[in-house]
């Protein structure tokens, strides 16, 4: 069973889809706010990204699940290893995935997270250490990692 939730957000409205037991996609949306289901995976999540952006959280707990390549599995696995507050390059991503010269690649997986925010791709930043690329916009990234406390160098 697919459920959907639309919640407000510092970043503008999230959308949030789960499978019942997990969250499945995270993504930013101009659609009209629409309430997780009472007691359900959605409604923990948005009680989290609401603690996160009142700088409460640092870290998630609600249960994801996400399908990809077992590359980009690998990769979004990876990323969430990286601590709250903390941010490594692409290359540096390619070396824990034990890829050291796939930076690119990285790239492209963490470019196709599913659940972002909650996966942190945003901690993630070119190797000049310059704030690199984001799905949802550079403008959305830089607020996240403000948020974080994470610095960047400006191109």
């Amino acid at each position: 069973m697919i459920e959907f939730a639309v919640i407000k957000s510092i970043l503008g409205n999230i959308e949030l889809e789960g499978d019942g037991s997990a969250i499945t996609g995270l993504t930013f949306t101009l659609k009209p706010l629409e309430a997780p289901p009472e007691g359900s995976v959605l409604q923990e999540a948005a009680r989290q990204l609401d603690e996160y952006f009142k700088n409460q959280r640092k870290e998630f707990t609600v249960p994801l699940v996400f399908h990809g390549t077992s590359f980009q599995e690998r990769v979004w696995k990876e990323l969430q290893n990286i601590p709250y507050g903390e941010a490594i390059s692409y290359g540096e991503l390619a070396r824990r995935c034990d890829n050291p010269k796939a930076a690119r690649a990285i790239g492209g997986a963490v470019g196709k997270n599913p659940i972002g925010v909650i996966i942190p791709c945003h901690r993630i930043i070119s190797g000049d250490g310059t704030l690199g690329g984001y799905t949802g916009g550079t403008d959305f990234k830089k607020l996240l990692l403000k948020l974080e406390g994470i610095t960047w160098k400006q191109a």
